[in-house]
């Protein structure tokens, strides 16, 4: 057990509970990018359906995943187990989720076209918003239940992001590849068989990964108590209903700042995850160039994320997250202005460097959003909060990936074409760079102006805590 052997929620954890809590997001965000980057090429080109009705389909989901968050987030608010609030829920959800996904990549080929959709739409959401829900938001939640101590939220939110980036890494540098060595066909890679194949491998991989990190974390920190209490003290038995935490949080100004910048940051990603899948595809004609963009992202931002702990000793977690804005825009913006491979790679590894910032960040700043709405108020929102931070990024991603399919659909993209092992018709390759350069550019821009301007969490925890005479 790699557990660390204290239950004291002020002190230090050791770096093989840090880690094993990473490698948590490691699991999922490995399911989570192919279901980003690959899903809606999977429904085009190797189930045959039409981008626009997928499109559709992905976007009337988002509003049972939201409110699925939203319910999940309540849930462990009130989950009281000898394992805590939320590593059980880990537990319990990474085999439906494996399951759930692999179903979501076989839609029956025998099945009438507008039984596929209704296929399509029920495992999707069943994978989204019932199994990945009841893995992400306990996941998240983690954070403020593991360690009461500021620096190391910020840490564990670093060292997740670090884990994500190396499940990025490793489906940029072996998804294609798997595809490649599984399809049975010479005109793509396209086929069901090699998608089936592939998940599989994936998931398998999922679920070994998600019980290590469930049985080598502890949860310490006993949600409910006051913010002074001495260390051990148990939670008061007055628990917060619903709408006394919905209330709670929507007072919470930071909260909602951070709460539209996952959103914003999310659907970036799915912009550049797919983006990068399409503009190989359709812009540059070569799937081989996929890995060398899509790394250049990932592994910018796996290195920076090795310096900002030493950034955050230096500087408020607020202003790495503020910067990485900045940074990302800047990378979007070479996007959409040049074609040129090398940079392509430059502005890939600035888009890099600004994810990590800011995406480092920002597990640490949710559980001191929490902690600064506990001391405004008195209420604990540790589920509903981090199920709404859930909510925003999921349905950032969900939007994303419908935006892109209604923009391909709109553009003309005939999925006929790519079973033929033919091009897309030219609009679909200026749509795909728009999306891939200019409009993350703006989103980007826009979020590094408002948190710059307008957020000061920790500043204003330190206020609240001398005001209340808490060390």
């Amino acid at each position: 057990m790699l557990t660390t052997k204290h239950d004291d929620p002020n002190a230090k954890l050791g770096w093989g509970e840090r880690l094993a809590y990473g490698s948590g997001g490691f699991a999922f965000n490995m399911i989570n990018g192919i279901i980003g980057s690959f899903l809606t090429i999977y429904f085009t080109s190797a189930a045959g359906l039409n981008a626009g009705i997928i499109a559709t389909i992905l976007a009337v989901s988002k509003i049972f995943d939201g409110i699925s968050d939203l319910v999940m987030g309540r849930i462990v608010d009130k989950t009281d187990t000898k394992m805590g609030k939320a590593r059980v829920w880990l537990l319990r959800m990474t085999i439906p989720f494996a399951i759930s996904t692999m179903l979501l990549f076989f839609v029956p080929k025998g099945f009438p076209d507008a039984v596929k959709y209704v296929y399509v739409f029920l495992i999707y959401n069943i994978t989204n918003a019932v199994c990945l829900t009841g893995m992400l938001v306990p996941f998240y939640s983690m954070v403020g239940l593991v360690t009461a101590d500021s620096y190391e939220r910020g840490l564990l939110g670093n060292i997740q992001q670090i884990f994500q980036t190396l499940g990025n890494v490793f489906v940029n540098s072996t998804f294609v590849v798997l595809l490649t060595k599984f399809t049975e066909s010479e005109n793509t890679i396209y086929t069901q068989r090699s998608f089936t194949i592939t998940i599989a491998i994936y998931c398998a991989i999922m679920v070994v990964v998600s019980l290590f990190c469930v049985f080598n974390t502890k949860e310490r920190v006993k949600v409910g108590a006051a913010p002074d209490a001495p260390v051990g003290k148990k939670a008061p038995e007055k628990k917060e209903n619903t709408m006394e935490t919905v209330k709670a949080l929507l007072s919470n100004k930071y909260w909602l700042l951070l709460t539209l910048g996952n959103f914003v940051v999310f659907t970036i990603i799915i912009f550049y995850s797919m983006g990068t899948v399409f503009f190989s595809q359709y812009v540059l004609y070569d799937m081989g160039q996929y890995s060398l963009l899509a790394n250049a992202i990932s592994i910018a931002q796996f290195a920076i994320m090795f310096v900002t702990p030493v950034m955050m000793t230096k500087i408020s977690k607020e202003k790495i997250y503020t910067f990485g804005m900045l940074v990302m825009a800047i990378g979007f913006v070479g996007s959409g202005l040049f074609t040129a491979p090398v940079l392509l790679i430059i502005s890939n590894v600035l888009k890099g460097l600004g994810v990590g910032l800011a995406g480092g960040m920002a597990l640490g700043m949710v559980a001191d959003t929490v902690t600064y709405g506990k001391l405004k108020t008195g209420v604990d929102t540790v589920g509903m909060g981090n199920a709404g931070i859930s909510a925003a990024q999921k349905i950032g991603l969900g939007l994303g990936q419908a935006i892109f399919g209604w923009v391909l659909a709109a553009a003309g993209m005939d999925a006929a074409l790519d079973q033929a092992g033919m091009h897309q018709p030219q609009s679909v390759s200026t749509a795909v760079t728009f999306l891939y350069g200019w409009v993350p550019a703006i989103m980007a821009g826009a979020m590094f102006v408002i948190f710059l301007l307008f957020y000061h969490c920790e500043r204003d925890i330190k206020v609240l805590e001398q005001k209340k005479g808490i060390n």
